[in-house]
């Protein structure tokens, strides 16, 4: 292995590495302790078996909460041999701000990705409308964590037009227009 390295992303573990070579490598069993405790397997890649080409590698721990985090890569053979590589440590901060994105894909057919983000626990709700304010769908109605969070949207029982979604968490509401097309 010539590189592992771990950087935050909105909540997320991004996760990179990087072989010269591989011999008969199977795997790699993505590990991870949270503030000292025992490592668990949260993830497995595959590998290259045997190759003298440089390959790369990349997992994504998602939607974290606050805290330190260290990973680690039990790298396993076909025959079942294996090594551990070296740990690195990364600190996941807490959310600074409420965040509604714009859905994707914007037009959609018949489904899409809402993605939003929460500082603190709250009583979330995320609805939508058509355009004269009524509402069509409620898609999120609970108490949540802090977080990065997303809801997929499958608008099959609407008809071609512009909605609009809100999100409305504690003191927070915003309101974001999308497109269906049929």
């Amino acid at each position: 292995m010539t590189s592992f390295t771990a950087v935050t992303n909105n909540g997320d573990v991004v996760l990179d590495w990087s072989t010269a070579t591989e011999l008969n490598n199977f795997g790699f069993e993505v590990q991870r302790a949270i503030a000292g405790n025992e490592f668990a397997t949260i993830g497995f890649v595959n590998g290259n078996g045997t190759t003298t080409e440089a390959k790369t590698y990349r997992f994504v721990d998602p939607n974290l909460t606050s805290g330190n985090y260290t990973y680690r890569l039990k790298q396993v053979d076909f025959n079942g041999t294996f090594s551990y590589s070296d740990e690195v440590n990364v600190d996941v901060t807490a959310l600074v701000q409420f965040e509604l994105s714009q859905n994707y894909p914007n037009p959609f057919n018949p489904s899409t990705i809402i993605k939003f983000s929460i500082p603190q626990s709250s009583n979330v709700t995320l609805k939508v409308f058509n355009t004269l304010g009524q509402e069509v769908k409620t898609l999120i109605d609970q108490n949540m964590e802090s977080g990065v969070h997303s809801i997929s949207f499958n608008a099959t029982d609407l008809n071609s037009g512009i909605y609009f979604y809100r999100l409305d968490a504690g003191q927070f509401s915003e309101v974001r227009k999308m497109t269906l097309i049929k």
